[in-house]
C-alpha cells in the first residue's frame, strides 16, 4: 500500500475509531511498524493527528484561527451555549472562558438576566453591552487565537474573583486524554479559572468530542460535568461514558 492511501487509511480510522495502535494497524497491514509511526508523525506535523504512546489520536478541528472556528459545528455550539445559558442563574457569579462556544453561550442568555458575568474574553464583553447584567473584564496579554487575555497580569488579576461557576472552554474532550487545548499559558489561564470557581462545566460542542490538543487543562474529576450535543460521535461519548465523565445532553 502506498505511503498516501494508508494515512488516508489512518485517518479514517482515527475519525471511525478515535484512536490508532501502531503497532495492532503494523499487524493488519502488513507493514513495518516503523512506518506506521513515520505516517502518524507526518499526519501530527500537518496537524491531522496527535501523536500519542504507542499510537495516535484524532486532532481537534478547534485548533484553527478564531475566524475559522466561527462557522465549524454552529448548530452543536448553539445547542450546547443554549443549555449552557441555562447554567447562569439569577443573582450568581459566572466566569465565561473565551472561544466560539462561550460567545454563542452570551448570545443565548436572557438579556433581561440580572447577573454577574466575569471574563477575559473582549469578544464575549462586548456581547453583554446590552445586557442587565454586570460584566467584569479581566485584563491581559491578548491571545489571539481565542481572543481572551492571558500571561501574568492576567493569572493575577483571575486569583481575585470567586464564581459560583465557571463555563469552560478547550479544543479537546478525550477519554483518555482529558481536557485538553493548544497553548500552554491558555491552559494555565483556565485552571486559575476553574480554581476560583465552585463548579466547572465544559463547552463540548461535537468538534471536540474524541480530539486531542498538546495541553491538558484538567482531569475529568475536577469539573462538575461536559456538556455535550447527543449528536457528536457515538464512539467518543460512548467512551466518555465508560470513563465515568458526567455527561450533560444538550438536546
Amino acid at each position: 500500500m502506498l505511503a498516501a492511501s494508508r494515512k488516508e487509511l489512518l485517518l479514517a480510522r482515527l475519525r471511525a475509531d478515535g484512536r490508532i495502535v501502531a503497532k495492532e494497524l503494523a499487524a493488519e497491514l502488513g507493514v513495518s511498524e516503523d512506518s506506521i509511526r513515520r505516517d502518524l508523525r507526518e499526519l501530527h506535523a500537518a496537524g491531522l493527528a496527535v501523536r500519542v504512546y504507542g499510537g495516535a489520536v484524532p486532532a481537534s478541528p478547534a485548533v484553527a484561527d478564531y475566524a475559522t472556528r466561527q462557522s465549524v459545528a454552529t448548530e452543536s455550539k448553539q445547542r450546547v451555549a443554549r443549555f449552557a445559558a441555562g447554567l447562569i442563574e439569577p443573582g450568581s457569579t459566572v466566569i465565561i472562558d473565551g472561544g466560539t462556544t462561550a460567545l454563542a453561550t452570551v448570545r443565548a442568555l436572557d438579556p433581561a438576566r440580572a447577573c454577574t458575568i466575569v471574563t477575559h474574553s473582549p469578544t464575549v464583553a462586548v456581547a453583554l453591552l446590552d445586557h442587565a447584567a454586570e460584566v467584569i473584564i479581566i485584563g491581559g496579554r491578548l491571545f489571539k487565537h481565542s481572543a481572551v487575555a492571558s500571561g501574568a497580569a492576567a493569572v493575577e488579576a483571575a486569583r481575585l474573583v470567586r464564581a459560583d461557576r465557571f463555563l469552560l472552554g478547550v479544543t479537546g474532550i478525550h477519554a483518555e486524554a482529558g481536557l485538553t487545548t493548544g497553548d500552554a499559558d491558555e491552559a494555565a489561564m483556565k485552571r486559575v479559572l476553574a480554581e476560583r470557581s465552585a463548579e466547572t462545566y465544559v463547552l463540548g460542542s461535537e468538534e471536540k468530542i474524541g480530539a486531542v490538543s498538546p495541553f491538558t487543562v484538567l482531569p475529568f474529576e475536577s469539573v462538575a460535568g461536559v456538556i455535550v450535543d447527543p449528536g457528536a460521535p457515538s464512539s467518543g461519548l460512548d467512551a466518555l461514558e465508560r470513563r465515568g465523565v458526567a455527561l450533560l445532553p444538550a438536546g
